[in-house]
């Protein structure tokens, strides 16, 4: 009977010893609190919590990955877009992101959507295409600045998708096509030009030398005999007409 009346109050500080007992693992800490009070931050490894008294917060260290809902964006050339994005952002001081914030996961995600949709909507749909690494880096700079009172670090934000109505992408294949059609028509008045120049000179400097005209005939004719060809066109110079000429007139 003795013995009996020992047992339950041994099993009741048994019990409150493995209640007292947590472990935590390297990337977790535990933001304590003593009444209600805080009183510090524990782990990782065993440590001892008062029964009753003290209670504990467990918070992950590591990268964690949120992954941004789409958008509606309205970009400032007036374009209607979807967009969706991802970020990656770890609790760096424990203490702040329990006591400043509610529910630290849930403000990062909601600011993380209007920082999307508002730096958005300042640059046109061209510069949502190809300078995506300037805006996910405006993007993660203003969400670190608003999120460190809270002891979050943004590390990355990167933009995974921009999606289009279909009329927008046909009206962005029509500019494309117009673009090339454009360039095409510019290469080819540049090479007109550079060859109108180098004949320029080419004319220039067989003008000094009337015998090297007459050389270029007959290298001309040289190349046209090697085809298999029927009709030679072979091109007089005036040069070796014009004493005939004055002769006949003479006589």
């Amino acid at each position: 009977m003795l013995f009996a009346g020992y047992l339950v109050p041994l099993i009741i500080l048994a019990v409150l010893l493995v209640s007292a007992v947590r472990i935590l693992r390297e990337y977790e800490r535990a933001v304590v609190f003593t009444l209600g009070r805080f009183t510090g931050i524990k782990g990782p490894g065993i440590f001892l919590l008062i029964p009753l008294a003290q209670k504990m917060v467990k918070v992950d260290l590591r990268v964690q990955v949120l992954d941004v809902p789409s958008q509606d964006v309205i970009s400032r050339d007036n374009v209607s877009v979807k967009v969706n994005a991802v970020m990656y952002f770890r609790v760096m001081d424990p203490e702040r992101a329990i006591i400043q914030v509610e529910d630290y996961q849930m403000a990062t995600s909601q600011l993380a959507q209007t920082t999307l949709r508002s730096v958005l909507g300042q640059h046109d749909l061209d510069q949502m295409l190809a300078e995506r690494d300037k805006l996910n880096d405006a993007i993660r700079t203003i969400l670190d600045a608003q999120t460190d009172a809270w002891g979050i670090k943004v590390a990355n934000v990167e933009i995974k998708r921009v999606d289009l109505d279909e009329s927008m992408v046909r009206a962005i294949a029509r500019q494309a096509e117009a673009e090339r059609s454009r360039r095409a028509k510019v290469i080819h008045a540049e090479g007109e030009m550079q060859a109108a120049e180098k004949l320029a000179e080419a004319a220039e400097i067989l003008g000094r030398q009337p015998q090297a005209l007459q050389l270029r005939y007959l290298e001309t004719l040289t190349a046209i005999a090697g085809d298999k060809t029927t009709t030679i066109v072979f091109p007089l110079p005036l040069d070796l007409v014009e004493p005939l000429l004055r002769r006949n007139a003479a006589g």
